[in-house]
């Protein structure tokens, strides 16, 4: 196992409303220094819910997306909110977003995305056992909910708007977690 940098030195360098942007000075063992910024996630991270209505249809979600300027077809998420943990987070997200609550909730892995870069961690949540229960969220218009068969799953993955990869690994572990 390689033996870790030294972080010499860290500073903030930005700080907005959701991102903060953090410059680390790094000893390598080799005696290597080099300077590296990164975006500081939320210490809680967030989760990312597959829930399925029965054992072959997920309800996924089309909703706006700020950084690709378009609407995006993907599954349930959001971030853990302060004295929740991931499972109360991923019933609390579908509640608001497809309006369902789940009586099992299975924590199927917890993934990173660029941690080159990022220091933040989603948490895959599979829900099943679904029952209707809509709760209002903070999203500025209705999410539109597009149940989905995923014995249709080439056609699912062919999808133009489908295009997160927390999604689309979230959806492989469910598959291979059901067969």
């Amino acid at each position: 196992m390689p033996i870790q940098p030294k972080i010499t030195s860290r500073k903030l360098l930005a700080r907005t409303r959701i991102f903060r942007v953090e410059e680390l000075d790094l000893e390598f063992a080799n005696g290597e220094k080099r300077t590296y910024e990164r975006l500081l996630g939320g210490s809680r991270g967030s989760v990312l819910v597959v829930p399925m209505l029965d054992d072959n249809t997920v309800l996924l979600i089309r909703e706006y997306s700020t950084g690709s300027g378009d609407y995006q077809l993907g599954l349930p998420k959001g971030r853990i909110e302060e004295n929740e943990d991931p499972l109360q987070a991923a019933d609390r997200e579908i509640r608001e977003e497809v309006g369902y609550g789940a009586n099992e909730l299975r924590l199927l892995r917890t993934v990173s995305i660029v941690p080159s870069y990022i220091q933040h961690q989603t948490h895959v949540i599979l829900a099943r056992d679904l029952f209707a229960d809509r709760q209002p969220g903070d999203e500025p218009e209705p999410i539109e909910v597009v149940p989905w068969k995923l014995s249709n799953w080439d056609e699912l993955l062919a999808q133009p708007d489908l295009t997160e990869a927390r999604s689309i690994a979230a959806l492989y572990m469910t598959r291979d977690f059901l067969s």
